[in-house]
């Protein structure tokens, strides 16, 4: 398959390279220093389940160089969704179909306000994968699967032959007929995750052994849980006590990707995370002081390491 990945971090970056070893055709969209490292010598994948290695003509600045793909892959941070989307439109033809593998749960109505709505299906990854250094991105851990589908009742043929390029290619892969609910259910854990180590600044095991930190993780996702019913969504309503106890089989110093882009100074996703349950909610008519307060005091660090004459 032809196959476009926007951002070749480490989640674009590990799939891509999955995708281009086992022979598919895979063009990065990349930038910087990362884009300067990859054109030099490639992009470096190193993971406990096999390194690989994707050649330099694989990588592009723009999105405007891409030729029309079969399958685009979404991986930018979610500050980006809107202008990537309006990019993308120019580069599409009638068969090409859209994965978002952002967090979040507003991220395919952004792309649908610029792609025609069927070609945008819904997606969610499962991976730690960061880059290492310019040009290398470093997978910790086994955990690698994907999970998409199209929104409704729709022919799913070109679904099935991603799934089988993914499958083939050693990713861990699964086509799901309600991918709404799937997307949210990683988000009521990861608003919880993020939120929780970010706020805290300390790792799960820390806050799932302390009483009150606990039932503040545990209050954090009840409100994204009754937030995503509200909004129609198919969730257990007990589905927060169930998150809660699989936190309690995580590894104990495991963080989050926001808690580490607050640590490094940089941009959080925490609009689309704890903000996008507080301003769903205020939608829908749903309390959820426990994610406003969290919102509330990251706020100053939303766009980055705050400097006193912000």
């Amino acid at each position: 398959m032809r196959i476009a990945v926007v951002g070749a971090g480490g989640v674009g970056g590990y799939f891509g390279a999955r995708l281009a070893a086992a022979g598919h055709e895979v063009t990065f969209v990349a930038r910087g220093r990362h884009l300067e490292a990859i054109r030099e010598r490639g992009l470096l994948v190193r993971s406990p389940l096999g390194d690989l290695k994707v050649p330099a003509t694989s990588v592009v600045a723009t999105i405007a160089e891409l030729e029309p793909a079969d399958i685009v892959l979404v991986a930018v941070k979610l500050w980006d969704t809107e202008d990537v989307a309006a990019q993308l439109r120019d580069v599409m033809d009638e068969r090409t179909r859209v994965i978002s593998l952002q967090n979040g749960v507003r991220k395919d109505a952004v792309l649908r306000r610029h792609l025609p709505a069927q070609a945008v299906w819904g997606g969610a990854c499962y991976i730690s994968a960061a880059i290492e250094e310019p040009g290398i991105v470093s997978h910790r851990g086994t955990l690698q699967k994907m999970v998409f589908g199209p929104y409704g009742d729709v022919d799913t043929s070109h679904a099935d032959a991603f799934l089988d390029a993914c499958v083939s290619s050693g990713i861990e892969a699964e086509l799901s007929s309600d991918i709404e609910r799937v997307i949210w259910e990683k988000f009521v854990f990861l608003v919880g995750l993020s939120a929780m180590t970010t706020a805290v600044r300390q790792p799960i095991g820390v806050i799932r052994s302390d009483v009150h930190s606990r039932e503040l993780l545990r209050d954090v996702m009840a409100e994204a849980v009754h937030v995503g019913r509200a909004a129609g969504v198919r969730l257990d309503p007990e589905f927060a006590d169930e998150r809660l106890a699989f936190c309690d089989t995580l590894p104990a110093a495991m963080t989050s990707s926001m808690h580490n882009d607050l640590t490094q100074g940089n941009r959080l996703e925490l609009p689309w995370l704890s903000g996008s349950v507080v301003s769903l909610g205020r939608q829908f008519g749903i309390p959820t002081p426990r994610n406003r307060t969290i919102a509330d005091v990251l706020a100053p660090y939303e766009l980055g390491r705050p400097h006193p004459d912000r």
